[in-house]
């Protein structure tokens, strides 16, 4: 029986799919769900497990664009399986009688390239490599034997007087449907949106004494370490809920609203930027902030994540400090209306009860749609955010950090 593998839906509104990789080899026997191969969609990489146990026939190559529902392979699942000797044993002999071959051609080729002709010009290239002043031993020959022809000639740049040598090789590679995606939306967010970014900077001196406290004892009942991450999370909550046009975007003529907070969290991943959301953060408490992180982190590395877990979100986290990032201005997640920016922390000269202190300083950025958001709620949104992170024991514990933590 041959069974026929069809693309299966990687997730509601993905139409195709792209072949990023076949694990396997055309008329390879596979077992029942050995991963085959791996696919793009504009969302996330997935695997293709095999249906059945059988001898595969691939429909599709590398790189083709498969339509969901399409068959890519076959299975004959009828087929036994092969002795595991057979395979190796004639790869050897093939491999035995090519080697000669390989051995021989490039022995040819440069005998060849070691006539007399090479790298001599014919009358006609000679007098054009001399108008321009160009050196006969710079210019490769594509003629008989390696002479220099009148189109050689012709096609042959002066040196600009800059010494070379090193190597000056080219690659080119197509980008994955992934890549892609993410690059028509980066653009269609800064061509469709009337985007601007705010700034501000924060003192995480206050966070800083409080991980240090406690980071240890945190980690030692709940399993998870005590991040910033946490910190910024509810401190994002809570601005939000004061300034509910942040949590809002444009459906054509009407301004959607939430009355919940899904936090996406831009994580990077082995096929590049990843964005899984915290589901109803505003219901989490520190520990259950640092444990989802570490979760959906751990799946998006590890190339587990599914469409499902980075569909949606309302407004989005960005951390580029952990690159070493020190300002940027994030773009906006579409159809999201804004994205928090935090940067690399950095020991700063700042003014402080008339004084000046070095403290540990973070600068952060808004990135926003004007369109939706005025600047009075952008920055005051930025401000509240900035006065939690500075206060976190009064504005985001309630004045009970044991309790907070759950300790």
């Amino acid at each position: 029986m041959v069974l026929e593998m069809k693309v299966p839906s990687p997730g509601e509104s993905i139409t195709e799919v792209e072949i990023a990789e076949w694990l396997v080899q055309d008329g390879d026997y596979v077992e029942k769900d050995q991963a085959i191969a791996e696919v793009d969609s504009d969302k996330a990489t997935l695997e293709l497990p095999a249906e059945e146990s059988g001898i595969i026939t691939l429909k599709a190559e590398e790189g083709d664009a498969v339509a969901v529902g399409e068959v890519v392979c076959l299975i004959d699942t009828s087929a036994a399986k092969p002795e595991g000797d057979a395979a190796p044993a004639s790869e050897a002999k093939s491999e035995q009688k090519e080697e000669p071959a390989k051995v021989e051609a490039p022995k040819a080729v440069e005998a060849k390239k070691e006539t007399y002709a090479s790298g001599t010009p014919s009358p006609a290239a000679k007098k054009i490599l001399d108008e321009k002043g160009i050196e006969a031993a710079s210019v490769s020959g594509t003629g008989r034997d390696g002479r220099i022809t009148k189109d050689d000639a012709v096609k042959a740049v002066p040196s600009m007087g800059t010494p070379t040598g090193g190597n000056r090789g080219e690659s080119r590679s197509k980008l994955s449907m992934l890549r892609r995606k993410v690059a028509e939306r980066l653009v269609a967010a800064k061509n469709e949106t009337a985007m601007l970014t705010t700034f501000n900077e924060v003192d995480m001196s206050p966070i800083f004494a409080l991980r240090k406290e406690y980071k240890e004892t945190f980690k030692e009942k709940h399993g998870v370490s005590l991040g910033f991450m946490s910190f910024f999370t509810k401190a994002v909550v809570r601005a939000l809920e004061m300034y509910p046009a942040v949590n809002s975007m444009i459906d054509g003529k009407e301004m959607l609203s939430f009355d919940f907070c899904d936090i996406s969290i831009a994580v990077s991943g082995p096929k590049g930027l990843m964005v899984p959301v915290i589901r109803n953060a505003e219901n989490l408490t520190f520990r259950g902030v640092e444990s989802e992180v570490k979760r959906l982190a751990i799946r998006a590395r590890e190339g587990e994540i599914t469409v499902d877990e980075m569909t949606g979100g309302t407004f989005t986290i960005t951390n580029g400090g952990v690159f070493g990032s020190m300002l940027s201005t994030p773009i906006i997640n579409p159809p999201q209306s804004a994205i928090l920016g935090m940067h690399n922390i950095v020991e700063r000269p700042i003014a402080k009860d008339g004084q000046v202190v070095i403290a540990p300083i973070m600068y952060v950025a808004l990135s926003y749609d004007h369109r939706i958001i005025d600047g009075k709620e952008s920055v005051g949104f930025l401000v509240a955010v900035k006065e939690a992170l500075e206060s976190p024991e009064e504005l985001l514990m309630d004045g009970n950090v044991k309790k907070a933590l759950e300790l």
